[in-house]
């Protein structure tokens, strides 16, 4: 993790962590909890907000079909609906991807040095 402390793969994380981690500024993933209803982080007292894995694996999901596969917010809203209409086993793809995801951040940072 970009800030330097290490925790389990399973513990929250704050949403200043998960914005270290990917990169993405907090506003976004702010914007982002009212546009996707499927992103629900763990709201506590003082609106402090604490994602679980799920929720850091939409992130990354959400972030790259909006930033890498020109998808619009809309076009991503409408996927994320037919995604979950299908029935696919949202918790288990979710898991999945966030392991895709972690290996590729992974690579490219072992690859930047």
């Amino acid at each position: 993790m970009a800030s330097g402390t290490h925790k389990a793969s399973g513990a929250f994380r704050t949403i200043g962590e998960v914005s270290a981690d990917t990169g993405l500024p907090q506003h976004i993933l702010r914007y982002w909890e009212t546009r996707f209803p499927q992103l629900r982080p763990v709201v506590r007292a003082g609106n402090r907000r604490y994602y679980r894995p799920e929720d850091i694996a939409l992130v990354r999901r959400i972030d790259g079909l909006l930033n890498r596969q020109g998808y619009t917010v809309r076009g991503v809203q409408q996927l994320l609906a037919d995604t979950r209409a299908e029935g696919e086993a949202p918790s288990l793809m979710i898991a999945l991807r966030a392991i895709r995801d972690e290996l590729a951040h992974a690579i490219v940072r072992d690859e930047q040095g």
